[in-house]
C-alpha cells in the first residue's frame, strides 16, 4: 500500500471514529467532496477503490481517427508499402477521408511500424520546370501487364497528366492518343519530347504533329533523366493507381480515368505544393492561345525526324 492509499485509509477511519466529515476535513485538510469521492469508493470497492484509476476518458467524442481508419493507414502501409504522404492521398482517394500527416506519423509511430527502407539515391541531377504551360509536354510509355500500355503525357510545368491504354504501342495509337492529349490539356500544346521509341517516329505521326503546329524534339539515346517527369509519374501511377486495382477489370478505363481526374484536380503534387490545375490557374493569364501557338510556329524549321540518333543528328546540322 503507497503512501497515497494509506492517506485516504486514515481519512475513512477517522469518519467512521467521529461520525463528522466538516471536522475530519479540517484536521486532514481536504475538502467535502474528496473526503466524499473516497469514501464511496470504500464502500463499494473496499481497499482496491482507494487505489488511483486512470483519468483517460472512456469515449472521445473529437478523436480524429478510430480503430477502422487505424486499419486503413495499417493495410496501405504494410501492403502497399507507402509512405505517409501517399497514405495521406490514398485514403484521401479511396475513402474520402482526410488527416493530417502528422496524425498519419502518429498512428505509425504507436503502432510500432518500421520505417521505409529506400536504397540511397546517387547525385541528383538538376532539377528544371518550364514557365508556361503546354510549352513542354513529355510523353512515354510504359507496359503494365503483357497485353497492356500505359501512355502517358505529363505537362513539365503543371505536371498536368493525360493517361489511356492500349492493347499495343504502334503509330495508330499514338496518333489515337496525341488526339486525346490535344482535347483534354487545358492549355495548347508548343512542343512534343519522347524517347526514341519506334511508335513515335512514324511519319504519319511527325505529319499529324506538323498539321498541329506542335515541335517534335526527341531526346538522345540512354538521356531518361531528361523525361523525368513523366517517368516519375508512370511511377506514381504504377504504386498508386495500379496496385489497387484488378487489370482484369472490364472497367479498368473508366477507373484510369477517375485516377487522371483525381491527380489532376485533387491530388497535391510534391514538386509545386499544389494540384496541377491549379498551378495552371496561377499561371493562366501567361499561357497563349492556339492562335499565337500557330502564329509562332516555323514549319521551314521542322523536319521528319529519324530513329537513329546518329543519322538523325547529322540531318539536324545539315538543316
Amino acid at each position: 500500500m503507497d503512501h497515497r492509499m494509506q492517506a485516504r485509509l486514515k481519512w475513512v477511519n477517522l469518519y467512521e471514529q467521529i461520525g463528522h466529515a466538516g471536522l475530519v476535513c479540517q484536521r486532514c485538510g481536504i475538502s467535502r467532496p474528496t473526503l466524499r469521492k473516497w469514501l464511496k469508493r470504500y464502500e463499494e470497492f473496499g481497499l482496491e477503490g482507494l487505489k488511483d484509476t486512470s483519468r483517460k476518458p472512456k469515449t472521445s467524442p473529437q478523436q480524429k481517427i478510430d480503430e477502422e481508419k487505424v486499419g486503413w493507414i495499417l493495410k496501405l502501409r504494410t501492403e502497399n508499402n507507402l509512405g505517409a504522404r501517399r497514405i495521406q492521398n490514398e485514403l484521401k482517394r479511396q475513402h474520402r477521408f482526410s488527416i493530417s500527416l502528422s496524425t498519419i506519423h502518429k498512428v505509425l509511430t504507436t503502432q510500432d511500424v518500421k520505417p521505409l527502407r529506400r536504397p540511397a539515391r546517387e547525385k541528383r541531377a538538376q532539377r528544371y520546370s518550364k514557365k508556361i504551360p503546354g510549352e513542354r509536354v513529355q510523353i512515354d510509355t510504359c507496359k503494365i501487364a503483357p497485353g497492356l500500355y500505359q501512355y502517358t503525357a505529363v505537362d513539365d510545368c503543371t505536371r498536368y497528366q493525360i493517361l489511356e491504354v492500349y492493347s499495343c504501342r504502334n503509330a495508330p495509337n499514338t496518333l489515337d492518343f496525341l488526339e486525346k492529349v490535344v482535347e483534354e490539356m487545358p492549355f495548347p500544346i508548343q512542343r512534343v519530347q519522347t524517347d526514341r521509341g519506334r511508335e513515335f517516329f512514324a511519319y504519319k505521326v511527325q505529319e499529324w504533329l506538323m498539321e498541329y503546329c506542335i515541335k517534335f524534339r526527341p531526346v538522345r539515346p540512354r538521356s531518361p533523366h531528361l523525361n523525368g517527369k513523366v517517368k516519375r509519374a508512370q511511377r506514381t501511377d504504377l504504386e498508386e493507381f495500379y496496385a489497387n486495382i484488378d487489370l482484369q477489370d472490364p472497367h479498368l478505363r473508366d477507373r484510369l480515368a477517375e485516377w487522371q481526374q483525381y491527380y489532376n484536380w485533387e491530388r497535391t503534387h510534391g514538386s509545386i505544393g499544389m494540384a496541377p490545375i491549379d498551378r495552371f490557374l496561377e499561371l493562366k493569364d501567361r499561357t497563349p492561345f492556339w492562335d499565337e501557338v500557330i502564329e509562332h510556329y516555323d514549319q521551314s524549321k521542322e523536319l521528319l525526324r529519324e530513329q537513329n540518333y546518329e543519322v538523325d543528328r547529322r540531318l539536324v546540322e545539315l538543316k
